[in-house]
């Protein structure tokens, strides 16, 4: 159906969606932005605007997930 060039893209794209997606998670999650290291970052504006997308951030990641480890086993297989 799809060539092995274009899923590994997929899988390199996915991946990086993947790390992007979970940072935003983790900067956006209550139980991190107590910590004393990042509690100054809920003094700020875009910060409260971007907190309330966290539930939203979870519908881009975990399909992501999904289609990452579809395509990376499909184009390199099971290793075990």
């Amino acid at each position: 159906m799809f060539s092995a060039m274009i899923m590994t893209r997929i899988v390199f794209i996915t991946a990086l969606i993947n790390l992007i997606t979970i940072l935003m998670v983790l900067l956006s999650c209550r139980c991190i932005n107590m910590w004393k290291i990042t509690s100054w970052i809920n003094k700020y504006p875009w910060f409260k605007r971007f907190f309330k997308w966290h539930c939203y951030l979870w519908y881009i990641f975990l399909p992501s997930v999904i289609i990452h480890i579809i395509f990376a086993i499909k184009v390199f297989g099971l290793p075990f």
